[in-house]
């Protein structure tokens, strides 16, 4: 069972409207993200740690090989929300309060760490990605499914930087639109075993949201 006794308060994060907001969004956009999330999730198995389980949309894409979830969301209404959807999960889910940067887990505890569009609005990314290698045993693989950079739309990396500077984190709940995920794990000693780039929606229409990634890495 996790601990539940480290340093970080219950609401560690707070954005009551953007809560609301991100709970009618993200249940509209499930067409489009539904099959990505089953994509992220396939093949797992043992104990696994979420990271950011927002309103728990995942949950109903673990597989049965999966013996327990341990899911991390620091924002109070999506946690309440997450924990109405565990209910309805096939496999056991405990939701349990806390951020990011500082997982109220014992080291070592996760067969897999999952991040699923929660890196863009971390406080410390390095930070964060340092916990989740803390909490995985040696070998365990680390799931993430994210939005960032424009790999090749100069205009485009310029506008994301313009609303990462300005209104966008404001707007959206701290929310960066021009992070670079895959570097990122990289960098906290991860060794990046698949990765594959997408857009969302799948059309000629380019949202400053719509350049995403899922990948696979590994703990050394």
């Amino acid at each position: 069972m996790p601990s539940r006794s480290g340093n970080v308060p219950k609401d560690a994060v707070h954005h009551p409207i953007f809560a609301r907001f991100y709970e009618k969004q993200s249940l509209a956009a499930e067409k489009l993200i539904a099959a990505h999330r089953k994509e992220l999730l396939a093949g797992l198995s043992g104990r696994v740690i979420e990271i950011g389980a927002g309103n728990g949309l995942n949950f109903a894409h673990y597989p049965s090989a999966v013996s327990e979830v341990v899911a991390i969301e620091p924002e109070r209404h999506l946690r309440q929300l997450a924990v109405e959807a565990a209910l309805r999960a096939e496999v056991p889910v405990d939701v349990v309060p806390g951020a990011a940067e500082a997982l109220p887990v014992k080291s070592e505890a996760f067969d897999a760490a999952v991040f699923s569009l929660v890196l863009c609005s971390v406080r410390d990314v390095p930070r964060a990605l340092a916990e989740a290698r803390r909490v995985l045993r040696p070998g365990g693989e680390l799931r993430f499914f994210e939005h960032g950079r424009a790999p090749k739309s100069r205009a485009m990396v310029t506008f994301q930087r313009g609303l990462d500077a300005t209104v966008w984190p404001r707007l959206f709940g701290g929310c960066h639109v021009g992070r670079e995920p895959v570097i990122s794990v990289r960098d906290a000693g991860f060794e990046i075993t698949a990765s594959r780039d997408f857009l969302i929606p799948p059309s000629r229409l380019r949202l400053p949201t719509s350049y995403c990634v899922i990948g696979t890495a590994v703990r050394s």
